[in-house]
């Protein structure tokens, strides 16, 4: 690993924080260029260069355009997609700043011209349209790039190179996020001893002085509070679950400021509740535990490139109630209506509308097996827990990536 110390007056990348300065597309153009004349000063010459986000959009486009022309003309690049919603979008400064220069060769529609703002450029299109493959985190959210919203103006790019453009699903790191191993919780349980997760539940109880009741499943959110998470139904789901005897537990932080008095609000209306916590802020150490302790976990997002939380919580023994969107609907599949899966391979509840009914309809589903037939909610978590959501495919298929691009 190598570390890049910029030595201009401009302080790139002292300032206390990784994005949202105002000079963020110089700070990351900056970035791409100096990785680049690394590689070219210390003669490494890696097959291929895996690059990740409008911030490192410009590089495939000076590798191609510059740099090939002085020993680098063999190396590949793959560009991974993780959020179409940010794509550097910005005035021409990146382009005499990294020596690209010519304006009016690089602001052509097939180039990086921006497909809304013709007098922008945009990161995120050059990676598209310089990289030899492109691909997104899961593989139902790049069809949703492709062909929906989703995609944030990019849709046309996308069709243009959709030969080289694909989705492979996130992992988890299970050496992290396994409860056989995990250093955060109090007892550890596979499987065959899943009873023990029944502690771990006793243990989130008295941490967070709800009411120790056999009868209620514990019902949790752990993420991001904001409007790509569908915060309004995770807000939803709350009272919906106390309203049909459930306990909730949710952890999360707010990334807007309207978001963050709304949920504190709710945590002070509810600080009484035996039957509910609300932990505004990121502990990891309790998401562990949350994870280890709860039954269900709701995941109702807008949309969702990937998500882990959903993997995460099958790992441990969590029914997840997700909205059918992105690596949702990749890796969770209906107890009731899955079409692609036997009965044995299903491992949640999926709803596909954003509205209040729609969550309702999938939570209600998970809260009536838990109290109405026990030994079938057992068998649908034991059938979660069984998914391998590891790196060891997604891997597996970056290699068969790497490999097709460094002969092609």
């Amino acid at each position: 690993m190598f570390f890049i110390d910029p030595h201009s007056g401009d302080n790139f990348f002292q300032r206390g924080h990784y994005y949202g300065a105002i000079d963020d597309h110089m700070r990351f153009a900056f970035f791409s260029k100096a990785a680049l004349e690394f590689l070219l000063i210390t003669n490494k010459r890696p097959d291929v260069i895996h690059c990740h986000d409008w911030q490192t959009g410009l590089l495939p486009v000076m590798l191609y355009e510059m740099y090939k022309f002085h020993g680098m003309e063999n190396q590949r690049v793959c560009y991974t997609i993780h959020n179409f919603r940010h794509q550097g979008v910005c005035g021409p400064e990146p382009l005499w700043g990294t020596g690209l220069n010519r304006e009016d060769y690089y602001f052509h529609w097939d180039r990086l011209q921006d497909n809304r703002h013709p007098t922008a450029i945009n990161f995120m299109k050059g990676g598209i349209v310089y990289s030899n493959y492109v691909n997104t985190v899961s593989p139902h959210h790049a069809w949703e790039a492709r062909f929906s919203d989703v995609g944030c103006g990019l849709q046309p790019t996308l069709e243009v190179h959709h030969v080289k453009f694909g989705g492979i699903l996130n992992g988890i790191d299970y050496s992290v996020w396994n409860p056989e191993i995990d250093r955060y919780i109090p007892y550890h349980y596979t499987i065959e001893t899943l009873a023990d997760k029944e502690l771990n539940k006793k243990a989130l109880r008295e941490r967070l002085l709800l009411r120790d009741d056999p009868e209620k499943p514990i019902v949790c959110y752990i993420g991001r509070l904001d409007d790509q998470k569908g915060v309004h139904l995770v807000h939803h789901a709350i009272y919906y679950s106390l309203g049909k005897g459930a306990q909730f537990v949710l952890l999360g932080s707010a990334t807007e400021h309207h978001i963050g008095t709304w949920f504190w609000h709710e945590k002070q209306y509810l600080n009484n509740n035996p039957d509910c916590h609300l932990e505004i802020g990121f502990n990891e150490e309790l998401s562990h535990l949350i994870y280890a302790g709860a039954d269900i976990i709701v995941v109702p997002s807008n949309y969702e490139p990937c998500g882990l939380t959903q993997m995460i919580g099958l790992k441990y023994g969590n029914v997840p109630v997700v909205r059918g969107v992105g690596g949702l609907v990749n890796t969770v599949f209906d107890w009731d209506y899955d079409a692609y899966h036997p009965q044995s391979e299903r491992n949640g509840f999926v709803f596909f509308q954003t509205d209040r009914q729609a969550l309702e309809s999938a939570l209600d589903r998970a809260l009536k097996l838990w109290k109405t037939d026990p030994e079938a909610f057992q068998r649908l978590r034991m059938q979660g827990m069984t998914y391998d959501n590891s790196w060891r495919i997604p891997g597996e298929k970056y290699q068969g990536v790497y490999d097709y691009i460094r002969v092609h």
